[in-house]
């Protein structure tokens, strides 16, 4: 009986593992295994403690659908997208963009003080260079505390809101404080002035910042192209489009007619919901360490 299970058990096994290696090769590179056991197995002191919310939050599979819904409302500050379009190259290599900001996150997260400070250092000085004017004229500069606010609160929104609609363990109410003011540890390090550090906090300061956003062409072509034309084997478009369209539905309402994008309310609480539940559990299984 057990020797009948194990071998059966076998081809399960061997696919979980090839797409947990597909899924960590995609998001942290192709040496994710030498940077997991970097992050995570030296000793030392870290930034936040095993029981701080923001390893529970950047540890989930939710993070997938935060991650993509805070691009899409990252875009909606002129110069925060005249930046990106000019000096990310996410177009022309969007996976090595999106490996080196989830290792920024895995680090400053749950790597050594020592090494999460060199990431925030080196993050800094590629912002001291990205510098330059909108189409409308208007001129931006990466470390621009104000225009660093804006990306950080629509990072940390779409995190929290992805994290306690599909993640293992939402956070309680206290939990989510605790969150917010973990992240702004990470947020004066990168050069952010008074970050929110509550709740309340980060809905007010999104709230203020409403006046000053809109959708410019380079916003709307973001959003086509990480939506509609993702540079992936078509195998992987039908599970991308579940995440696509559950990463839409947790944008804030108001931030989705600018880019053009649907407001569905009842399909949203039940297909696409139900969607974006399955895709993270099945992300969950695929990722989770051998036991």
């Amino acid at each position: 009986m057990t020797a009948a299970l194990s071998v059966s058990g076998a081809p399960l096994t061997s696919l979980r593992e090839r797409l947990g290696r597909g899924l960590f090769a995609l998001v942290a590179g192709p040496e994710h295994q030498a940077s997991r056991s970097r992050i995570h197995d030296l000793p030392g002191t870290r930034w936040f403690g095993e029981d701080r919310p923001i390893r529970r939050v950047h540890g989930d599979a939710s993070m997938f659908i935060g991650g993509l819904s805070a691009l899409l409302l990252q875009s909606l500050h002129p110069r925060a997208m005249a930046a990106v379009a000019a000096h990310s190259g996410y177009r022309g290599d969007p996976w090595g963009r999106l490996q080196r900001t989830s290792t920024f996150l895995a680090v400053t997260t749950y790597g050594r003080a020592g090494d999460a400070q060199r990431a925030v250092e080196r993050v800094r000085a590629v912002h001291g260079q990205v510098r330059g004017t909108t189409s409308s004229g208007e001129p931006y500069h990466a470390s621009d505390p104000h225009l660093l606010e804006w990306v950080h609160i629509a990072e940390v929104y779409s995190f929290l809101f992805a994290h306690q609609l599909y993640g293992a363990r939402p956070l309680d109410a206290l939990e989510c404080d605790g969150y917010v003011l973990d992240t702004a540890r990470v947020a004066e390090a990168l050069g952010v002035v008074r970050p929110p550090r509550d709740l309340d906090g980060l809905t007010a300061r999104l709230t203020a910042y409403r006046p000053e956003l809109r959708a410019t062409p380079e916003a709307r072509e973001a959003a086509r192209f990480l939506l509609l034309h993702p540079p992936l084997p078509w195998i992987a478009r039908p599970a991308y489009a579940v995440l696509a369209a559950n990463a839409v539905a947790a944008l804030p309402h108001w931030a989705r007619t600018p880019l053009g994008l649907p407001l569905l309310p009842r399909v949203e609480r039940t297909f696409v919901r139900l969607g974006g539940h399955g895709l993270t559990r099945s992300i969950r299984w695929a990722m989770a360490p051998p036991r």
